[in-house]
C-alpha cells in the first residue's frame, strides 16, 4: 500500500556531521558529533551567538552544496521512490531551493515534492500534505509531529536528540533500520485494513 513519506533533509538524509568541518576550520575549534550535544549549536560550542549566526546564514549554501549524504540513505530512499510518495520537508529557507534540488540530482536523489518552510514547525505541511510517517533527527519537531498527527516519526539517532520520547517516535541508528521498521508497519497496515 502506498503511503506519503515526510522526510526531513539535514542530519537526516544528509550526514548529521556535515556541518563539523566546517565549523572547526571557521571557529578553529576540534570539534566532533559527540560535543553536539544540543540542537541549538551555540549552546554546546563556545562561539558568539551572533557571530556564529551571520557566519552560518552567509556559508549556508556552500555547507548545503557540499553536505554529504547519510550512510545508507540512497539505497533506502532509491527503492522507496518508486513504491512510496517522497515528500522532502525541510525548515530551510525558500531563498536554497535551488541549491537544494541540485544537490538532489547531484547525488541521484529522485523526490516527488521538496518543501523548504523557513521553519522548524512542520506540523503544518506534514498536515497538508497528509503525511502518512515522518523521518526526522530534531528532537522536539518529532515529538510534535508524532503527537499532533498521530503518526509514527522515524528519528534517526544522534547526540543532540536523545531525550525520552513518546512511543509513537522510533529511535534508529540507520537507514537499514528505518527500512526494516517501515516495512513492517506497512504489513501490519496492510493486514489491519484487510482484517477491517
Amino acid at each position: 500500500m502506498q503511503k506519503r513519506f515526510g522526510i526531513d533533509i539535514d542530519g537526516t538524509v544528509t550526514c548529521p556531521t556535515s556541518l563539523i568541518p566546517h565549523i572547526n576550520k571557521e571557529f578553529k575549534l576540534n570539534i566532533t558529533l559527540d560535543d553536539l550535544t544540543e540542537y541549538e549549536l551555540t549552546e554546546c560550542l563556545q562561539v558568539d551567538k551572533e557571530k556564529f549566526y551571520q557566519w552560518f546564514v552567509k556559508n549556508e549554501p556552500l555547507m548545503y552544496a557540499e553536505s554529504p549524504l547519510a550512510d545508507g540513505a540512497k539505497p533506502v530512499l532509491s527503492k522507496w521512490v518508486h513504491e512510496h510518495e517522497l515528500f522532502f520537508i525541510s525548515a530551510r529557507s525558500q531563498t536554497l531551493f535551488d541549491v537544494t534540488t541540485t544537490w538532489f540530482h547531484t547525488n541521484e536523489i529522485e523526490y516527488h515534492h521538496i518543501e523548504l518552510i523557513g521553519s522548524h514547525d512542520k506540523v503544518g505541511t506534514a498536515k497538508k500534505h497528509n503525511i502518512d510517517i515522518f523521518f526526522e533527527d530534531k528532537h522536539d519537531n518529532a515529538v510534535d509531529i508524532s503527537e499532533e498527527l498521530n503518526i509514527p516519526v522515524i528519528l534517526f539517532d544522534t547526540p543532540y536528540n536523545r531525550r525520552p520520547s513518546p512511543e509513537n517516535v522510533i529511535r534508529v541508528y540507520s537507514w537499514a533500520e528505518a527500512k526494516n521498521w517501515v516495512e513492517n508497519w506497512i504489513k501490519l497496515e496492510d493486514k489491519i485494513r484487510k482484517e477491517a
